[in-house]
Formats: structure tokens, sequence, C-alpha cells
């Protein structure tokens, strides 16, 4: 038996606009577009790739969370070379910088449509 990690999926409320901000983000290409359904894929690899579908009752996690709250029950890990630059880039393109931050080396981020990500240096 063969596996493959083949897409992380987030759910939101708007597929196309949050496929526009993460392919901006990462440089990935789009594979696949509907409204409801958007898929992109690393120009390198072509698996595993990130796709978005349609949630109308999307809500954001709390960060960090407490009792009752909407839990974070996945998020995405980005690496990348120059800290600063790439959270400003990040936030350029529409990701807002959390006020909690666990780490030196790691920036906690929302995209658009409230997902937390992470940015980190090689190491961390």
């Amino acid at each position: 038996m063969t596996t493959l990690l083949a897409a992380f999926v987030l759910g939101t409320p708007d597929p196309p606009a949050l496929a526009d901000f993460y392919r901006a983000l990462l440089g990935w290409d789009e594979v696949d577009r509907e409204p409801d359904w958007v898929r992109l894929r690393s120009p390198e690899r072509e698996r595993p790739g990130l796709s978005f579908q349609l949630e109308k009752e999307h809500r954001p996690p709390a960060w960090p969370s407490g009792p009752g709250d909407q839990q974070m029950q996945a998020h995405l890990d980005i690496q990348v070379d120059d800290l600063a630059a790439e959270t400003e880039r990040a936030r350029a393109l529409g990701a807002t910088v959390e006020e909690h931050q666990p780490q030196d080396d790691v920036r906690v981020l929302r995209d658009p449509h409230g997902h937390l990500f992470c940015l980190f240096l090689p190491g961390a």
C-alpha cells in the first residue's frame, strides 16, 4: 500500500481570494479554479498542494485560545530566509501579525480570512 499526502485544504468563505493571497505569498502555481474550489501547487513539486474550499460558516480560531474559544486545529509553517522582510511582505499582501509571539525566530500571522500561519527561520 502506498500513501501520499496530496494536499492541505483550508475552508474559507471566498476560495479564489484566499488562493490569490497564498499564490502571491508562496509563489505557487494555480492548477484548478472554480468558485467553490481552488488548488495551488509548488512549481518544484506536484505534491503536496494547497487547496481552498468554500466554507460559508468559517470561524477563525482564537490565538492564543482559551476555554470555549474556536480552537486552532491546524496551521501552515512556512520557512523563510529573512523573517523581518517576509513578515513585511506577508503584511503587504494582506496578512496581520498576531500580538502573541511565542518565539523570537517565528512569526505568527493570520491570512486575510483569519487562518493562522507561521513564518520561521531555518533551524527554528
